[in-house]
């Protein structure tokens, strides 16, 4: 089968693309034929050696932690599944991923796809999705009637973040570049913020909020600031950076780091199904342009979500 594999870490051109052994699943296993993985800048710090530390990979290493398509075999012990199914998952950081035409994926990582969207589009849902949803209800557990602010709204996790709020009922104020505007408009964001001029003081006016969802790598200086508009009692999560908590005012902070959980999954699959959230791709590249796509999220030019196919 092909695969896109790095043997060194290094930049996007340690990516090769290139023939290997098709993976057969092991006790509690599945053998996935990948319809789509999507691209996550995590795969970039993976590749890059950057997160050795967190996520200890064998080399070569497969990238890829979000995967759709339909079960093609089966190992030992796995109940529920059947070949054909369609499934949707987010696979473990530390194993080979999705990038590839073949991936092994544990069957407790795996719910069913969402029937409403192609397959190859719903790759772009469970890591961003989970995100979204970790942050808000896992941790802020959000409630009708709070505010909620949402920094880098426009980028992959903003638009769930900005949905699933709405849901719940609160009040969204969210930061975005005119390209990404119109998108949450149609989501129902409350207010917009074209960015934050963290040199004003006090930030936004000395507006508060009960959740500061911080989606951007921000200076610890301006992480201070977000720390200062968050309510008595708020919280604030970042997903590149943690904030300072304030015991004086009861304010928490935490960053994120996504995991898999597939009761959380298929609640967001539901939606999907239901129409109660949208999914967003920004481009659909076939598996052999990996490379590109992860030099053009090096250079900040990646305008999103994007799908890679077999």
């Amino acid at each position: 089968m092909k695969a896109i594999r790095f043997h060194q870490y290094g930049d996007s051109d340690v990516l090769r693309y290139e023939d290997v052994e098709r993976p057969v699943p092991g006790p509690g296993e599945v053998l996935v034929d990948v319809a789509a993985t999507s691209f996550n800048p995590v795969d970039a710090g993976i590749r890059g050696g950057y997160l050795q530390e967190v996520f200890d990979v064998a080399l070569p290493h497969v990238p890829g932690i979000d995967v759709t398509g339909r079960i093609a075999a089966i190992g030992d012990g796995v109940t529920g599944w059947e070949p054909g199914d369609a499934v949707i998952g987010l696979l473990p950081m530390d194993a080979d991923g999705a990038a590839a035409e073949f991936v092994v994926a544990p069957a407790d990582v795996l719910v069913a796809a969402p029937r409403t969207v192609p397959l190859t589009d719903a790759a772009v849902l469970p890591t961003v999705g989970l995100t979204a949803w970790q942050a808000l209800i896992g941790l802020a557990d959000l409630r009708a009637g709070q505010s909620v602010l949402v920094i880098g709204a426009t980028g992959a996790v903003g638009g769930y973040a900005v949905q699933l709020a709405k849901e719940i009922g609160a009040v969204v104020t969210a930061t975005a570049h005119d390209r990404g505007a119109r998108r949450l408009r149609d989501y129902g964001v409350d207010r917009l913020v074209d960015y934050l001029d963290y040199g004003t003081t006090p930030l936004l006016g000395g507006e508060r909020f009960d959740v500061v969802l911080n989606l951007v790598s921000t200076a610890p200086e301006e992480t201070a600031a977000l720390a200062g508009v968050v309510a008595d009692g708020g919280f604030l999560i970042g997903t590149m950076t943690a904030g300072p908590e304030d015991p004086a005012r009861r304010v928490r902070a935490q960053r994120l780091f996504v995991r898999s959980d597939t009761a959380q999954l298929a609640a967001l699959v539901e939606r999907v199904d239901d129409g109660r959230l949208r999914i967003d791709v920004a481009d659909r590249r076939p598996l052999a342009d990996a490379a590109d796509v992860h030099a053009a999220s090096d250079a900040g030019r990646l305008p999103g979500k994007t799908v890679l196919v077999p």
